[in-house]
């Protein structure tokens, strides 16, 4: 069964209950309304604070797509690619590509437009969807994506190089479009990079999305009175794919446009939420605003709230002690997965096994794990190796990309490049990455971008980007600076050369040293994770 038959068999089922609600605490603050207020009023040019969408509508927006899409010569097979921040039409708009057999490819909305060519072209798209934050963006490169044949702009004052997505959908049959799909066809593409920062295109088939559905509601128990609070980014395969599990159950979720403590808490509060997903540094965030006075969990309805989960990245045992303390009886998991593996899920710590906090846990429901050693053996218990996994969720390959996909998937086992061992009861814990891709806050940073960068300034003569340790985000980036003889650099004029680097990528941490090389050129990173991790393992551990 296609993921597009659940969402029409809710519709069936439960076409006039809401399904899903977004809101933006940014609009509420700025004009200082109560929440009903805001509902109360017409025609606000600022747009809505709270909107909310029904199954049926869901449903009925999804198919107006597919068949404008259809009308406009989308075929099976094609990619349509969708460029918006979280907001209500972002899902519809997913699920009318996939009905027409066509084949979804969300960009993250923190690429630059070269970034965003570069995945037009690499995916072969040859339609976009954006909303009004990319207008600037998506201007400077239209006229060189030639296989991108249509525009279509969702918001108001649309560019003159794009199309009226609201107003050609309106206009098109809410009817189901008679496609049919099967479990092996294409269904969408997502966006990973390797260490040299190039994004590889992952391919899926539809197979792969209802498997996350499955596994996702056997992990989290998701039932028909679930509220599920999405916050990260719908491009991504984590949000998506927790989210697939209410799908399934028919439960509602919320899509917060924001992360601010407060704003959490209220949404948990005012929608009463029952499930939560976070990236660490908002958990944190949270309770650091609790010991600090800033919120008051009193002030909150919070007893509906039952499961708190994190994914992403490497989970400190310390922070779901200090959850705990506040939230006694939440139940809580960790999810694993890549983008590769359709993200969350293909190993999961479980609600029931608290006692291995710091584990990212055992096999997921449907999928099964290996620890190997170089030669593909496994490894015994205690000792490291790379993490294997194997399940309905493994991408189909590296879109046009054959080389790289044998490199990763080898008699179906897909192979992570992250380091691992399983302690005597089978608990999988992760030790490091084969690869140098830095984790901060849930976000891959690639160190070989950030240093093609720093090379360009004058005084610089080598540069090595690594991640340290940090207990809000996980890793930020150092960048250690070898400085040309006979010049001077200060951390602070680094520190503005690099104002032009995307917030999440610029370095957080300036070193100057020498970069050391080996004999064949190549910076040896583990040398100096070695002379500066251990400070920052200090850091860190006293800061915690």
């Amino acid at each position: 069964m296609p993921i597009t038959e659940i969402l029409s068999r809710n519709a069936r089922l439960y076409g006039q209950e809401l399904c899903l609600t977004e809101i933006n605490m940014d609009l509420q603050e700025s004009h200082n309304f109560t929440w009903k207020e805001y509902e109360l009023i017409e025609n606000n040019p600022a747009g809505e604070y709270r909107r909310d969408m029904t199954w049926q509508v869901f449903d009925e927006k999804a198919n107006r797509l597919a068949n404008l899409l259809l009308k406009r010569g989308i075929k099976k097979g094609d990619k349509v690619a969708i460029l918006l921040m979280n907001c209500l039409e972002w899902l519809p708009i997913y699920f009318g590509i996939l009905k027409t057999g066509a084949v979804a490819v969300p960009l993250n909305f923190r690429y630059t437009a070269e970034e965003i060519k570069y995945c037009l072209d690499l995916s072969d798209t040859v339609a976009l969807i954006f909303g009004p934050e990319f207008i600037g963006r998506v201007e400077t490169i239209y006229d060189q994506i030639p296989n991108v044949r249509m525009l279509f702009f969702a918001g108001e004052n649309r560019p003159s190089f794009a199309e009226n997505y609201d107003r050609l959908t309106a206009n098109c049959s809410s009817e189901a479009p008679q496609i049919k799909l099967a479990d092996e066809d294409d269904a969408t593409v997502y966006f990973s990079s390797g260490t040299t920062g190039f994004p590889k295109a992952i391919l899926h088939a539809h197979r792969s999305l209802v498997s996350a559905c499955y596994t996702e509601k056997e992990h989290h128990g998701q039932k028909r009175e679930d509220n599920f609070l999405c916050i990260p980014p719908l491009y991504h395969t984590g949000a998506k794919m927790h989210w697939f599990g209410s799908l399934l159950a028919g439960s509602k979720a919320v899509l917060l446009r924001g992360v601010k403590p407060e704003w959490i808490l209220k949404t948990v509060s005012e929608e009463k939420i029952t499930i939560v997903w976070l990236l660490v540094p908002w958990a944190q965030d949270i309770l650091d605003a609790i010991e600090r006075g800033d919120v008051r969990l009193e002030d909150y309805q919070l007893s509906q709230w039952r499961m708190m989960h994190i994914g992403a990245q490497p989970v400190p045992p310390s922070l779901i002690h200090r959850w705990k303390k506040y939230f006694p009886n939440h139940l809580y998991d960790t999810n694993y997965g890549l983008s590769e593996s359709i993200g969350p899920g293909c190993v999961h710590l479980g609600t029931e096994n608290i006692h291995k906090v710091g584990a990212i846990g055992i096999p997921g429901c449907n999928w099964e794990t290996k620890i190997i050693d170089e030669s593909g053996r496994p490894v015994a218990r205690e000792q490291v190796g790379e993490l294997a996994v194997k399940g309905p969720g493994v991408m189909k390959c590296y879109y046009n990309d054959p080389e790289a996909t044998a490199a990763v998937i080898k008699d179906g086992w897909l192979f992570t490049g992250d380091m691992a061992r399983m302690d005597e009861d089978g608990f999988i814990y992760l030790v490091d990455r084969k690869k140098d891709v830095i984790i901060s806050g849930g976000e891959n940073i690639y160190p070989v971008q950030i240093e093609d960068f720093l090379r360009a300034h004058d005084a610089v003569k080598d540069v090595a980007v690594i991640g340290l340790l940090d207990e809000r985000v996980g890793e930020i980036a150092a960048a250690v600076i070898e400085v040309k003889p006979g010049c001077r650099c200060t951390e602070e004029e680094i520190n503005t050369f690099c104002a032009a680097l995307p917030r999440y990528k610029r370095p957080r941490k300036i070193i100057f040293d020498k970069v050391p090389r080996n004999p064949t050129g190549k910076i040896e990173k583990p040398r100096l994770r070695g002379k500066y991790g251990a400070i920052s393992l200090v850091a860190a551990q006293t800061e915690g």
